[in-house]
């Protein structure tokens, strides 16, 4: 795609998953990667194997990759992530909010702490990495992308995962008010919306009961792909995306469509 050879880029929560793909798409169209881990850099062995399958098909990717640890619930970690990428990489063009958890309690039994560390997780770190990454744009004195990696949940109720939907309606919001405020400085801030995907996160998805089920919800009847959510981010990271700001584009294979009415059931029909 237009515009993604030789840029900077730093993926939070890149060691599997949807932000595994990402790294490993976007190391196809020649960008220099930041790749973000928690802990452990042998959590991105996956991650990097991945990189140079898909770099052997397009027979080689010639971007630059490296590891900067951090965990996105700690302000401190994300600062420190953000400056060692710039260091690392000379600067950074654009950023991929992708790291996320979720905790699944019925609301009225839901601890505190493992509310609080959902928010602190999916949308404080996802916020304070948007900072970060605005400040640099804004001090080189040019524009820069932020993509953020949403979910269908921003907009569909999700019992008994009432912090991780919360957390996912503030991205929303969160990607139009910097969208908006930062226009005029040619930055652009976006989103991606997955439906179900199969990723490890998903306890369905090696379960063929349970992804039967899942997948009977989806109008185009199955679930998504990391590689299918990539694609979608390169595309709004990318210069063929230059007119697009503010937007949360919805990968969902028609789940957001309402469809129980694939099949009329309205009074009258």
């Amino acid at each position: 795609m237009k515009g993604l050879k030789g840029k900077n880029v730093l993926i939070t929560g890149a060691t599997s998953g949807i932000g595994q793909a990402i790294a490993a798409h976007f190391a196809t169209e020649g960008a220099n990667l930041a790749l973000n881990y928690r802990n452990d850099p042998d959590k991105l062995d996956d991650t990097k194997e991945l990189i140079e399958q898909m770099c052997d098909q397009v027979r080689g990717c010639g971007g630059k990759e490296v590891s900067v640890e951090g965990d996105v619930s700690e302000e401190a970690d994300i600062i420190r992530m953000c400056q060692e990428t710039i260091a690392k990489l000379g600067s950074l063009d654009i950023l991929i909010n992708n790291a996320g958890i979720q905790t699944a309690a019925s609301s009225h039994e839901l601890e505190t702490s493992d509310f609080d560390q959902v928010i602190q997780v999916n949308l404080r770190g996802a916020y304070l990495c948007a900072r970060e990454a605005i400040k640099h744009f804004l001090d080189r004195g040019n524009s820069g992308i932020v993509i953020n990696v949403s979910s269908v949940h921003e907009i569909i109720p999700r019992p008994q995962y009432v912090s991780y939907s919360i957390s996912k309606g503030g991205m929303e919001n969160m990607t139009k008010t910097l969208a908006l405020e930062y226009a005029p400085h040619k930055i652009r801030v976006n989103a991606i919306a997955p439906g179900a995907t199969a990723t490890p996160i998903n306890s369905w998805t090696d379960d063929p009961q349970k992804r039967k089920e899942v997948e009977s919800h989806i109008p185009m009847g199955r679930a998504g792909t990391p590689e299918e959510m990539a694609t979608i981010t390169a595309f709004l990271a990318s210069d063929d995306a230059a007119y697009i700001t503010g937007q949360t584009l919805f990968v969902d294979g028609g789940l957001t469509l309402y469809p129980d009415f694939l099949k009329p059931w309205s009074a009258g029909e």
